[in-house]
């Protein structure tokens, strides 16, 4: 069997998570047309008769401007260390800019193939797509260059394929029906975290984050209760809403897509919370879980 672990980096917005999902045809990681949207390493693990590809989402890399958006970075990078391929997502309706130069070459040092996959090619023209083929390989000797539209999932079957060939006989490192290796809680956490974004728009940037602090029975069905965090109270206001509107959209959001996960009913209660500053204060980032505790030995 053909198993092997494929990294997938890029800047913020490229389609890594779009990709991800089609590539696993299941939602494990969220999705939202604001840039830095994917905080943590998300595994996703697809399985068919001869090969078990792991595919691991990391957050876009960018200029960071907190101590969450160093972290983010930091777990990007990490991410491409000790894997089988790299996966280069590039957006190719975006203009090639510094951000792509600094990932190039922070690529050039890891001894890995990587792919250079051209996301959104539904976007353009074939002309334009042959001018950033030519511009990409004169800068870096890529493995394989591959355009594709991880939206309408033209030419995923192709990466797939291609793929394996860069993989080595190995083991299975998962049961074939595990499709991911995050906890409940973080999936589910994350969800309302998407629904959160998209129904406030522009209004909550990426100052949110969710908690789920517990999880019962509660009359046969699954009870979640969750805290949502922000830094101040005007957002926390946004996402209560007027009389509670704009939490309950929320809630009616995520709890559909959460019960079609999980495949049972749930009672979903959500709470709002002000963290002044809590993106820039390590302990808070390490209760989180997005930045792990050094234990001395």
């Amino acid at each position: 069997m053909k198993s092997g672990f494929i990294a997938l980096v890029g800047r913020p917005n490229a389609g890594k998570s779009t990709l991800i999902n089609a590539l696993i045809k299941s939602k494990i990681a969220i999705i939202s047309n604001k840039a830095q949207t994917t905080r943590n390493q998300i595994r996703g693990i697809r399985t068919d008769e001869n090969s078990q590809l792991i595919f691991i989402d990391t957050p876009g890399i960018h200029k960071p401007h907190h101590e969450l958006g160093s972290m983010m970075n930091k777990e990007a990078f990490n991410a491409a260390k000790g894997v089988d391929l790299i996966y280069l997502i590039v957006d190719v309706s975006a203009e090639f800019g510094k951000g792509d130069e600094f990932i190039l070459e922070a690529i050039k040092r890891y001894k890995v193939p990587t792919f250079l996959i051209l996301n959104k090619i539904d976007l353009i023209n074939k002309e334009n797509l042959f001018k950033i083929i030519t511009e990409y390989n004169s800068k870096h000797d890529f493995a394989e260059i591959i355009p594709i539209s991880a939206y309408t999932n033209e030419n995923l079957d192709d990466l797939i394929e291609t793929s394996k060939k860069y993989m080595e006989d190995g083991i299975k490192y998962y049961p074939d029906d595990q499709i991911c290796d995050y906890p409940e809680q973080f999936i589910i956490s994350e969800i309302i975290r998407e629904k959160i974004l998209e129904l406030t728009e522009e209004e909550i940037p990426h100052s949110v984050a969710v908690v789920i602090e517990r999880m019962g029975r509660k009359k046969g069905k699954l009870l979640i209760n969750a805290m949502i965090l922000v830094e101040r109270d005007s957002q926390k206001g946004i996402i209560i809403g007027k009389a509670g509107s704009m939490i309950k959209k929320v809630g009616i959001s995520a709890r559909s897509d959460i019960e079609g996960i999980l495949g049972e009913n749930i009672y979903l209660e959500l709470f709002v919370r002000v963290e002044k500053d809590w993106r820039n204060r390590k302990s808070k980032l390490q209760q989180l879980g997005f930045i792990q505790i050094d234990v001395e030995e």
